[in-house]
């Protein structure tokens, strides 16, 4: 890596910002060198975003001072922030499904013909941008049609396409797979040796370590060092992270499996049977996976995004029907249960996507924390306020969730905390079987120890759990087997002591051949 020039491209201090009694921002402060690439780390909570919203313009400041290339653009607006070449990339993508990838890409900054817009005008400047960065997507294509990983190109390219040269980029890689990010990298790296300048806002120590020239450390609103990435390490960010000593993932091994009687391991406490599970794009987006689940054991799931991966646990938890096939659920078949069904029999959920499956953005975070479980809370009749603050003060206290007002609502938390909430519920709840897909997502590294100690504990306790994960770190830290997903089948299914990231990177690309 090359060493940034002298001097600050933004040099942000003593940032203050508040939401009502919410302090987000604490003094913080940001001190970013021309042409590096500077991470953003910190717990859930921390203020991250927050700060980098300050810097584009979304939010003004309550106080601070804020330079960009030694100009003081203190409580600049978005738009003035776009003109100067600041551009944002925010977590939760904001593109409009039914318009393609071009007219996404220049919304607001249309390529006109007669007063109309130029589509083939549109598609040939997008064209030419994806060929000069790398990210490559066809400009025609919806965008409801795209996988997560080309959703997210298409949110870089547009950012692009207005001439940023100072990219922020809140959790990049939280829904791309391992080939995605290492196509990301590429492209950030060409960035920088063309002189721009990349905020990258993470939770994943692996990836500062390979590709930030800087960190950044934030705890609490406040900024609590800055270092040089050669100069440090996962363990020590950590640290400053979460002030204590964290034990990352994959530090301990996985215990023995925990023994049972005869009678439960005889019985699969999840068993699925030939299933055939069709999406609008295919019409095997599952292609008849059969596979058992014992009691007290962890089943991994791989794959590069867009395998079937999300149409097989959505199947099981009865989100998406099924075109043929069963499921089996301690030896019952809840096939043609409704999910609420297949709940009272023992299975819970953690879904991928947090937003559209796992919260009511506008409920409270007590009102989450029984979703779909309200029946328990309820007394005469009515639901029992009472029970139900009672409830979420334990789950908050105990999944440290921030804020830690009940009555917040779930929109106005960070990526993190919503999924702190959605872990909560579901590991709160009486099951036996829990499909667990991307359960930290998002999340900063004192929630994952936490979060994959819960699992391990579950597991110790007998219960079974499919974990579908892009994170092979966590899909090889926590699984005793470890199945790959590839075009809709499962390509192979692997004892943990027979698996290694290379192994199962060569399946999840086809590579390794594919089994019946």
């Amino acid at each position: 890596m090359t060493g940034p020039a002298a001097g600050f491209a933004v040099r942000l201090t003593g940032i203050e910002k508040s939401f009502g009694p919410v302090r987000a921002n604490r003094g913080a402060s940001l001190a970013v060198a021309p042409g590096e690439i500077h991470a953003l780390v910190g717990e859930n909570g921390a203020g991250k975003s927050t700060l980098m919203r300050v810097l584009s313009g979304m939010y003004a400041p309550d106080a601070g001072t804020m330079e960009v290339d030694g100009r003081d653009v203190t409580g600049w607006s978005t738009a003035h922030a776009i003109a100067a070449g600041v551009g944002m990339v925010h977590q939760h993508f904001m593109l409009v499904p039914p318009l393609t990838v071009a007219e996404n890409i220049v919304l607001g900054r249309e390529i006109t013909s007669h007063g109309q817009l130029d589509r083939a005008g549109a598609e040939r400047a997008v064209a030419e941008l994806c060929a000069r960065t790398g990210l490559v997507v066809a400009p025609g294509r919806r965008v409801a049609d795209l996988s997560v990983g080309e959703a997210q190109r298409v949110e870089i390219l547009k950012t692009l396409y207005r001439g940023a040269k100072l990219l922020i980029l809140d959790e990049p890689t939280a829904v791309l797979s391992p080939p995605e990010v290492d196509e990301l990298w590429r492209v950030l790296a060409r960035m920088r040796a063309g002189g721009d300048t990349i905020v990258l806002i993470t939770h994943k120590l692996d990836e500062v370590m390979e590709i930030s020239d800087a960190v950044t450390v934030m705890r609490h609103g406040e900024t609590v060092g800055r270092v040089a990435t050669r100069e440090t390490s996962p363990a020590a960010l950590a640290r400053m992270m979460v002030g204590r000593e964290v034990a990352l993932a994959g530090a301990a091994p996985l215990p023995p499996a925990p023994a049972h009687t005869a009678t439960s391991a005889d019985r699969p406490a999840l068993e699925v049977r030939e299933l055939t599970v069709a999406d609008p794009r295919k019409a095997r987006a599952v292609d008849a996976v059969s596979f058992t689940l014992a009691p007290g054991e962890i089943l991994g799931v791989a794959g590069v995004e867009g395998n079937g991966q999300t149409e097989l646990v959505e199947a099981i938890a009865g989100l998406r029907p099924a075109r043929a096939g069963a499921v089996l659920l301690d030896g019952r078949d809840v096939t043609r249960l409704t999910v609420h069904e297949r709940g009272a029999a023992g299975l819970s959920h953690i879904p991928e996507d947090r937003q559209r499956r796992g919260l009511v953005l506008d409920y409270s975070i007590a009102d989450n924390l029984v979703l779909g479980q309200q029946r328990l809370y309820t007394r005469r009749g009515a639901l029992d306020g009472a029970r139900i603050a009672d409830n979420a003060r334990r789950r908050i206290e105990q999944f440290d969730i921030r804020p830690g007002d009940p009555a917040a609502p779930a929109r106005t938390l960070s990526g993190g905390n919503q999924q702190k909430i959605v872990v909560a519920r579901e590991m709160g709840r009486d099951f036996s079987v829990l499909l667990a897909a991307q359960p930290t997502r998002g999340v900063d590294v004192g929630a994952i120890e936490f979060i994959h100690a819960q699992l391990r504990a579950a597991r110790g306790a007998g219960k079974a759990i499919l974990l579908v994960s892009a994170d092979l770190t966590e899909i090889l830290a926590l699984s005793d087997r470890i199945a790959v997903m590839y075009g809709g089948r499962f390509a192979a299914v692997l004892p943990r002591a027979m698996a290694t990231e290379e192994v199962l990177g060569a399946y999840m690309t086809g590579a390794a051949g594919q089994a019946a």
